[in-house]
């Protein structure tokens, strides 16, 4: 490729290095600047690997030279940034050497019929990344995010997703109302009434209610529940983390679906 091709950035005002550093650091610049930014390796291939091609290719400058030629040639603008610069970028205690800037995607329509979490004002980042690992690895190809959930493409929740939002249908900031347009039955996760899991009969395709970390599912949520299910927990604790317990449901409604 010809040094055109290349822009090289030294300057800490540089405008898009401003950006990055919004985009990196504040849950909701996302939102606002209608992009994302991808950091590292892992998350760079698994969005290449479902087809989606970035806007911007960044990478260090100490990089740039031995940089793969599947990511150095990913997308149109590549932009080289100083060391430095790019690690004070960074939200991470070691910063990645690279990263892909993706324009935000559209909002898609939610689908009646499709296999679906409903993530009921999950607070912590890390949970809600975790179950849309767990969502795409079971085949729950929908995520609806109710208002006061925290932001899907948020840096954390991108991280601990591991490149799992980029095989899945995300609806987010939308009131329990939305729920209507669902034709598949609701289930109402509990701590501590309701069917158990492991003899439950299941439905599928379902739409799994996945509630506060502390709170659980709201009242209003889960009067519209079908369904109600618990988890045996033999060891005596009170309560499993939300993570957990939305790995372990769906993981056996996966199974129920193969058996």
């Amino acid at each position: 490729m010809s040094v055109s091709d290349v822009q090289h950035v030294t300057s800490r005002d540089n405008p898009l290095l401003k950006d990055l550093r919004k985009l990196a650091q504040d849950p909701g610049a996302y939102r606002r600047l209608g992009r994302l930014w991808l950091e590292g390796d892992h998350l760079c291939r698994a969005a290449l690997a479902r087809g989606v091609r970035p806007a911007i290719a960044v990478f260090s400058a100490s990089f740039w030279p031995a940089a793969p030629v599947e990511l150095a040639q990913a997308a149109v603008k590549k932009i080289v940034i100083a060391d430095a610069l790019l690690a004070a970028v960074s939200g991470l205690e070691s910063p990645a050497p690279m990263g892909f800037v993706l324009d935000l995607p559209d909002r898609p329509e939610l689908l009646p019929d499709a296999p679906t979490v409903v993530l009921d004002r999950l607070q912590d980042a890390g949970n809600v990344g975790s179950i849309l690992r767990s969502a795409s690895a079971f085949g729950f190809s929908q995520v609806v995010a109710l208002k006061g959930t925290a932001a899907l493409w948020a840096p954390k929740v991108l991280r601990a997703g591991m490149g799992a939002h980029f095989g899945l249908r995300l609806i987010e900031g939308v009131d329990a109302s939305a729920l209507d347009g669902l034709t598949v039955p609701l289930v109402a996760t509990s701590s501590h009434h309701g069917d158990w899991l492991h003899k439950a009969r299941l439905p599928h395709p379902c739409a799994w209610l996945m509630g506060h970390e502390g709170q659980g599912v709201s009242a209003e949520l889960e009067a519209r529940a079908s369904h109600r299910i618990r988890i045996a927990q033999p060891g005596g604790e009170e309560s499993l983390n939300v993570a957990a317990a939305a790995a372990i449901c769906l993981h056996a409604s996966a199974a129920a679906r193969q058996a």
